[in-house]
């Protein structure tokens, strides 16, 4: 019986979560407070009630669930923003190489800088041992996919006659999304640097191996199984000889879901970094035909699936927060994480979009200005991916203070999610207004 009443409970929960995802979105438009706000509010509310055993997961004993919920939610997520950015990468083509140099800087300059700062602090400030401090650094410096939702691109521009004039026009959106697509996967080779710190004794027993595979190998592999994947799906959804497979014409959207789990599955068998896979793939799907309404059909079921999974995310880590995950939390990690969120990301992220020549676009307009800079650079939002990272490697090697790890890094997420959520909507508004202005 006790079994049932906590089935029926479960059933219950998911049943009031489902709801919110339908309704939050739409009652929040007008109000500056992000939906993950409420949701993480409502997380913690619940775990103070006397839930069962069943709905309360907790970040050490049920390491496993945790880590396969979030890497789903992340690779969900990767997809989605790939399909929404408008502006085109080629390789082979240096101008459009230089027109993602937003992107390039905030990637080779301020992640590494805020891998480099958290770790420090993180052994320095917090105690740490130097894997569990490289580990720390690696977790909280990417911003994240899922929660940047307020600041991102809203989707993919499918209505221009014109497919060579579709490209973003808003270059905090696009540098935020674009890095959040990017750096999830960049960040992995520091994981898995503070892995092979853990297993080894000496540096020429891992230095060479995480350079040339960690680094190099896997990356490499990532873009490439992920480019693979997404030209033959767009080849079949488009272009193929047998009316039944082009699914751009049935208008079947869930093709992009297909693209999620063969990408990223693809890429993990081979030893690649799917996570990386899955956003190129999803930018080679959206390269082909860029103007049709299939980009946007498959946006919004990834979209639709992503607030589905953020709101189990969020509500979970609520009552975690609630029911003890924080009793790890000293001064020194509400020091440490306060700086991360309000120093360390600033201020790298502003050092990197300072470097080299400004983005510009085609008729020689600056679009990031001083203002555009200093949003960029404060909106690193911490989130769902430094929980899939804490996960996976904590259950892999045997890191020391894990619970100190996993503590301060919920309260940086805490602290992002609501810092960033109430100030997203203002922030980006008064960005516009300035934009509209100097328009006019």
């Amino acid at each position: 019986m006790d079994d049932l009443i906590n089935a029926d409970f479960v059933y219950l929960l998911i049943g009031l979560a489902l709801l919110l995802a339908v309704v939050l979105p739409h009652a929040l438009r007008t109000v500056a407070l992000s939906a993950p706000v409420v949701l993480l509010a409502l997380g913690v509310l619940a775990g103070l009630l006397p839930l069962p055993d069943e709905v309360r997961i907790s970040p050490v004993e049920d390491r496993a669930v945790l880590e396969h919920l979030t890497e789903f939610t992340v690779i969900i997520s990767l997809m989605g923003v790939g399909l929404a950015l408008d502006r085109p990468l080629s390789f082979r083509s240096w101008a459009s190489f230089k027109r993602w140099g937003t992107t390039w800087r905030l990637l080779a300059l301020a992640m590494p800088m805020s891998i480099a700062v958290a770790a420090w602090l993180g052994w320095w400030v917090l105690g740490l041992a130097p894997a569990s401090a490289i580990l720390f650094g690696a977790a909280l410096a990417p911003t994240d996919p899922v929660l940047a939702s307020d600041v991102q691109v809203e989707g993919p521009t499918t209505d221009a006659e014109d497919a060579t004039e579709i490209d973003e026009r808003d270059e905090v959106r696009f540098a935020l999304t674009s890095e959040a697509g990017l750096n999830d996967a960049l960040a992995f080779p520091f994981v898995h640097l503070a892995m092979l710190v853990v297993a080894a004794t000496t540096l020429g027993e891992w230095g060479v191996k995480w350079v040339f595979m960690d680094l190099v190998e896997m990356t490499v592999v990532g873009v490439g199984v992920g480019a693979v994947v997404g030209w033959a799906l767009a080849k079949a959804a488009f272009r193929s000889s047998r009316p039944s497979i082009r699914t751009a014409e049935t208008g079947e959207p869930l093709l992009a879901l297909a693209a999620v789990l063969l990408s990223y599955g693809a890429a993990e068998v081979v030893h690649g970094y799917g996570f990386l896979a899955v956003f190129v793939c999803a930018m080679t799907l959206r390269s082909m035909e860029r103007s049709a309404d299939y980009h946007a059909l498959m946006h919004e079921v990834i979209e639709r699936l992503e607030r589905l999974l953020t709101l189990v995310v969020l509500l979970v880590l609520g009552v975690a927060i609630s029911d003890g995950l924080l009793d790890s939390l000293s001064w020194r990690g509400v020091t440490v994480g306060l700086l991360l969120i309000l120093v360390v990301r600033p201020v790298t992220a502003w050092v990197a979009l300072r470097v080299g020549p400004k983005p510009v676009d085609r008729v020689g307009d600056d679009h990031l200005g001083p203002r555009e800079r200093l949003a960029t650079a404060f909106f690193g939002i911490r989130g769902i991916g430094s929980i899939y990272y804490l996960a996976y490697a904590t259950g892999r090697e045997d890191f020391s203070d894990v619970d100190t790890l996993w503590s301060t890094t919920a309260f940086v997420i805490a602290v992002s999610v609501v810092l960033h959520g109430v100030t997203a909507t203002p922030v980006m508004r008064w960005l516009d207004r300035h934009r509209e202005a100097a328009a006019r």
